[in-house]
């Protein structure tokens, strides 16, 4: 049979250890936890590896390999069989349960929200004692405070029940790892399978320090990504944050009417030193849009689309396609243009994927396509959306060059902005 106890943090933080002989050789301030993922389902990542106890006057962490957690009539006894002190490898590739953990803010990865724990639930098996739960409810309140159960008897005289919340360790990412000198490349992996909004949603919810920590350990992709969902005050803060060539990093990954939107948010002089620090071909585009004023079509316009010559054959732009593997808002509508970049008519996904391979997009395209003027008033573009049902409109000079696209999403989103905006 497996011997099997179960405890909480609560119960054992401020326990006298006892050593083999029977007395008492110090008090236990924290437990430490595996916190450097070494693969997927691996227990070792949820294993205590650690205690800091004080003994007198110095606190110091010890493998907690030689302690055993044992419960007798609900009574938690600590006994330890000798002291092993930790290296500071062996600290630093920790997690803190009470330092980093108790009562702070995690994210529930499978709720995709902030939650703030109030006690965490262990176990102890012959193979080691691990974490194996944070309890955010009620309950984990009344027991750190010592009157869990008299409470729970009272309301049951009610027929009322404390109802448990639980998160499994699994589903557990720390946020607060400012004491540590864990790579947060690895202390934030769990974070980094979240969904770009989501993961925005938590950020902004997070307070300063932590959201710029989070930011700091995506990759350049994902931060971009993110960065594109965040509501302004949180775009601002994150540039002004990080450092200009980081930032400007990011910012060369996204759209640059995304770019455009947020650098018109920014002080001139962070918006130029951020634009000096683009690449040029980047650089230029935004500076470009910029130069709009927020009524004009050109100032919500991307410019970044797929445009394909009269000769192209079917065949040929799926292979730009999936060698380039575009964005999905960039499919909603292809263009033809000539060498000049004057627009000449338009395909989109379906024209492509129901046609022969060796049609070029002269055979398939419409010709004399729907387009905006740059510098018409943004009320324009409803009224063509709705006429024509158009996912996505080009955007022509008055010299029928492409200057880019209008996309609808683009088009809801400013209108909810602006609504928000008005609201305030």
């Amino acid at each position: 049979m497996t011997s099997l106890t179960t405890f909480y943090l609560s119960g054992i933080i401020g326990k006298e250890a006892f050593g083999a002989d029977g007395d008492d050789i110090g008090i236990i301030k924290d437990l430490l936890v595996n916190a450097v993922p070494s693969g997927k389902n691996d227990p070792n990542e949820q294993l205590v590896t650690g205690v800091r106890l004080k003994i007198g006057k110095e606190t110091s962490f010890y493998s907690f390999k030689s302690f055993r957690v044992v419960k007798a009539r609900e009574i938690l006894n600590v006994n330890c069989t000798g002291l092993i002190e930790l290296s500071k490898d062996d600290v630093n590739n920790g997690l803190l349960l009470v330092e980093n953990i108790l009562d702070k803010q995690i994210v529930d990865m499978n709720g995709r929200k902030l939650v703030r724990v109030n006690d965490v639930r262990l176990a102890t098996l012959p193979t080691g004692t691990f974490a194996i739960a944070v309890d955010i409810g009620i309950e984990g309140l009344l027991r750190r405070i010592g009157i869990s159960g008299p409470i729970k008897k009272v309301l049951a005289l009610f027929k009322i029940n404390i109802p448990a919340k639980f998160i499994l360790w699994d589903d557990v990412q720390a946020i607060d790892h400012s004491n540590l000198n864990i790579r947060l490349s690895k202390s934030y992996s769990k974070l980094h399978t979240l969904h770009p909004s989501d993961l925005a949603d938590i950020i902004e919810d997070l307070g300063k320090k932590s959201s710029m920590s989070v930011f700091s350990s995506l990759d350049e992709e994902k931060a971009a990504d993110v960065l594109e969902e965040l509501e302004t005050h949180a775009q601002i803060h994150i540039l002004e944050s990080l450092p200009v060539d980081k930032a400007a990093d990011v910012l060369e990954k996204m759209p640059a009417d995304e770019v455009a939107d947020i650098l018109d948010e920014l002080e001139d002089d962070k918006a130029e030193m951020l634009l000096k620090e683009m690449d040029s071909e980047s650089s230029q585009e935004v500076r470009e849009l910029l130069e709009y004023d927020d009524n004009l079509v050109g100032s919500i316009m991307t410019t970044d689309y797929m445009s394909f010559s009269l000769t192209t054959t079917v065949a040929e732009v799926l292979i730009e396609l999936r060698s380039k593997k575009p964005e999905s808002v960039d499919l909603y509508n292809m263009f033809v243009t000539e060498a000049n970049d004057e627009l000449i008519g338009t395909f989109n996904l379906r024209d492509l994927v129901v046609s022969e391979p060796n049609l070029t997009v002269s055979n398939i395209m419409k010709s004399e396509p729907v387009s905006l003027f740059d510098n018409q008033k943004v009320g324009a573009i409803a009224e063509i959306v709705s006429k024509y049902n158009l996912l996505a409109v080009p955007v022509v000079d008055h010299n029928n060059l492409l200057q880019g696209m209008v996309v609808v999403d683009d088009v809801v989103e400013d209108l909810i902005n602006k609504r928000r905006t008005k609201k305030r």
